[in-house]
């Protein structure tokens, strides 16, 4: 499953400190000066014929198509994904792009898909007490292994605060225990989040150890047998209907060489509600009991309390794929500049009443029918650029990040030759803003180009306002900057042009609550796409400078991924 990472559900909380100043103001750029941290301005007027081929009706078009039902909910190893793989190829070759994938426009991605059918006794006991469980209602709960079926039984539970072994925050939620056997339950996020103290980790700014990929992986390393995480919707950065429907089908994952035998048997959420009970029952309350876990020098707690759970596995291997395309540089061919976007979104679920799609139309047909404008425009240029162009659409991000991961470990072209990336996510569909904000604002030099187009635009750039939730970890690209790679995601903003930012506020609220992950997320003829060609053509601008200027943009100073780049370039 993926946590929300669009624009719309980044902005949720913006509301806040909008509120306190009446402005945005607030979320103007104020990181590292990123118009001089890049390569000299560059005059836009020879992007002239690729920008104007980047339009609305062409945008919408591909969007209309893609988040139709006939293409079910483009759900990996399926029909949809037959339909949605081959339509985006189509779309590559008439753009003029060739197979990006040797001979090919696939790169296979070895999945499973693993769908959890827990049995009815899911329990906390002891302590005189027995918390029964309901699947979905108070807790989701699966196997990555790779198993017909798990079972833990009266396994001891720990709480072990927030989960995270941290050495360069001098911190160790584990330190001194044994979790063999054991299920451990945590929060979500990270300390410093919890107390806004900016000495604490990154302050109110998630890490990577706030997320629950790294907690069920810590987990796994520390030798849990079960691994819970306390939902919480602010911590979390998204409401519990978004686990329970994430979690409720088929979970994909990659497949280790191992099976995934070395991952915890059994990992999971728990409602808040529910926590607050099992530490009741525990005796503890709940709310002293995760403020201790705030505190540097937490020791894990051992609940005189046990969970047990039994999983029966409908397991089903298959293959999916990334599509890619690629333009060859004229003059250095084999530099790269990359563009990608998730095809992919959670299918069809046929136990349910009436509309049974999730057409996915924002998350992400937009950002695929956006990734085949760009295609078109590069190819409409009378002049191919200098590098490489790869235009490549990723499987099973709503999965984990599937098919970036898997490019970034097996990639087709070196890594230390990829000079830059930009990933595009559930893009803006309410039109022109004046603002465009950046994800991971203050990453790299990438923003110094994005302000110089957005310059042109009369726009500016601004800063995410809730760098808490960690947005910059939960799309594609995050994948890609792991092995270094400097990446831009950056989306339209919420000063609507027309309406203004309390509306464009309104809009984020109304998109999170009523569509995200639901069946609901569908294709609307009213949309108005003139922010989304606007934001796409800054795609363009900033593609362009990279793929013409022959310099390459680095991480800022501090970034945790510069030194990877580095030593990755002292290889080329």
């Amino acid at each position: 499953m993926k946590t929300p990472h669009s624009l719309f559900a980044i902005l949720i909380t913006a509301l806040l400190s909008a509120c306190g100043s009446g402005t945005d103001s607030d979320m103007t750029a104020d990181a590292p000066d990123a118009g001089n941290a890049t390569m000299e301005k560059a005059p836009m007027a020879d992007k002239g014929v690729g920008i104007a081929a980047i339009t609305g009706e062409g945008l919408a078009e591909h969007t209309k198509v893609l988040a139709s039902d006939e293409f079910e909910g483009r759900s990996p190893a399926s029909l949809g994904e037959e339909r949605t793989v081959r339509y985006i190829s189509e779309q590559f070759e008439k753009a003029g792009l060739e197979p990006g994938a040797e001979d090919s426009w696939f790169q296979s991605v070895p999945l499973v898909a693993i769908t959890a059918h827990p049995g009815d006794n899911i329990r906390f006991e002891g302590n005189g007490k027995s918390q029964p469980l309901t699947f979905v209602e108070d807790v989701m709960v699966w196997t990555k292994r790779v198993v017909p079926g798990v079972e833990l039984e009266s396994s001891p539970l720990v709480f072990v605060g927030y989960g995270i072994v941290a050495p360069e925050y001098n911190w160790n939620d584990y330190e001194g225990l044994d979790v063999e056997g054991k299920t451990v339950v945590m929060l979500v996020n990270d300390p410093g989040f919890a107390t806004g103290d900016p000495a604490l980790f990154r302050g109110n700014a998630m890490t990577y150890y706030g997320r629950w990929t790294y907690k069920y992986e810590e987990a796994a390393r520390q030798g849990a047998a079960g691994v819970i995480v306390v939902h919480e919707t602010a911590a979390a950065g998204y409401p519990w209907e978004v686990v329970s429907g994430g979690w409720s089908g088929p979970s994909f994952d990659l497949i280790s060489a191992d099976r995934n035998l070395s991952r915890s048997a059994v990992e999971g959420w728990i409602t808040q509600e529910a926590a607050i009970e099992l530490f009741a029952n525990a005796g503890m309350d709940y709310a002293q009991m995760k403020k201790s876990a705030e505190q540097p020098g937490f020791k894990p707690v051992e609940l005189p309390l046990s969970f047990s759970v039994s999983i029966e596995n409908e397991v089903r291997e298959s293959l999916s794929h990334n599509v890619i395309g690629i333009l060859p540089g004229s003059t250095t061919p084999d530099e790269y500049v990359l563009y990608m976007g998730h095809w992919d979104h959670l299918g069809k679920d046929e136990t349910r009443e009436g509309d049974q799609i999730f057409n996915g139309a924002v998350d992400n047909a937009t950002g695929v029918a956006a990734l085949i404008e760009l295609a078109g425009a590069f190819g409409s240029l009378p002049q191919g650029p200098d590098r490489s162009i790869i235009f490549m659409a990723v499987t099973a991000e709503e999965s984990g990040l599937l098919g970036s991961r898997h490019y970034a470990t097996d990639p087709l072209y070196p890594l230390n030759k990829t000079v830059a990336g930009i990933n595009m996510d559930a893009l803006n569909v309410g039109g022109r803003t004046r603002d465009m904000v950046v994800v991971g604002f203050g990453s790299s030099e990438l923003e110094g180009m994005l302000e110089t187009g957005a310059e042109t635009q009369g726009r500016e750039i601004v800063q995410e306002p809730t760098p808490e939730k960690g947005f910059f970890y939960r799309s594609d690209h995050f994948n890609l900057a792991k092995v270094g790679v400097p990446m831009l995601y950056a989306k339209g903003g919420i000063d609507s042009v027309e309406h203004g930012p309390e509306w464009g506020l309104e809009q984020a609220r109304d998109y999170t609550a009523n569509r995200y992950h639901k069946v609901t997320d569908e294709f609307d003829p009213d949309w108005d796409w003139s922010g989304t060609v606007e934001d796409v053509q800054l795609y363009f601008m900033v593609g362009t400078e990279v793929a013409r200027s022959g310099v390459w943009p680095e991480w800022f100073e501090g970034n945790e991924f510069r030194a990877i780049r580095e030593a990755s370039l002292a290889e080329r």
